[in-house]
């Protein structure tokens, strides 16, 4: 039986999703409780990596069972007593054989966060820029981010990945009253691009990049082209679609 597992966590204290040989990662602390709680190896294959400190209010992984689980509320109940405080379970439930948490998934949704103010609780959540910035034109350059799918020039170097395409689906800045928050939407992320993304707007914001100057750099694919990457802890996934 394939099961899926719900679950978000804060990522501050660990070095991402993927498993690492010698950093704390999501998947092996979440592994070795999920193990110990079924008294069985688990092996879970999540919908995607997560960079180091980058957060998860909705993350899904798939495991195998050779035998179905009776009390999935109990099983959930013991997990979030054994794992530690930023890391919790939502649900666990049955999916056919067949379904798969990275490749069964239509879209992935997150969520970056900047505050423009000193702020004593946003600290670990959001990225702290003072200078002026102009939304508005932050959001006509993340508007012509629809119009491509070559996003080389947003992707971390030397990844395993085949293709750097990707279909973005959404993507805008929206003023709340601590923060400015960017969405976006796309059946698959590089890594890195929503760091750099933002980075890039930011530098379109400041006046710095005009909305052509932004479009030149995703058509060069080269990441030297691009902005800085801004600070991993402003990050969220925060939907995943199936």
């Amino acid at each position: 039986m394939r099961y899926f597992v719900k679950f978000s966590y804060k990522g501050t204290n660990y070095h991402g999703w993927q498993e690492q040989p010698n950093d704390v990662s999501v998947q092996s602390v979440l592994t070795d409780a999920m193990s110990t709680v079924l008294r069985c190896p688990i092996e879970l294959v999540g919908a995607g990596r997560t960079d180091a400190g980058v957060h998860a209010k909705c993350m899904y992984a798939h495991f195998d069972m050779n035998e179905r689980i009776e009390d999935t509320r109990l099983v959930i109940s013991k997990l979030n007593n054994l794992l530690p405080h930023d890391i919790a379970v939502d649900d666990i439930y049955e999916v056919e054989p067949d379904c798969h948490a990275r490749f069964s998934a239509k879209s992935r949704t997150y969520k970056y966060y900047v505050t423009t103010k000193k702020s004593a609780f946003l600290t670990e959540f959001a990225a702290k820029y003072t200078f002026p910035i102009d939304v508005e034109a932050m959001n006509e350059a993340a508007e012509k981010l629809l119009n491509y799918t070559d996003f080389t020039s947003f992707s971390k170097v030397h990844t395993d990945v085949k293709t750097n395409n990707c279909v973005i689906y959404y993507a805008k800045w929206e003023q709340t009253e601590d923060c400015l928050v960017f969405t976006i939407k796309a059946n698959r992320f590089l890594r890195n691009m929503v760091r750099a993304i933002v980075g890039t707007l930011i530098e379109v914001g400041k006046k710095k990049l005009s909305i052509d100057q932004f479009c030149e750099i995703i058509e060069k694919k080269n990441r030297c082209a691009a902005g800085m990457s801004v600070p991993a802890q402003g990050l969220f996934l925060v939907d995943v679609e199936y």
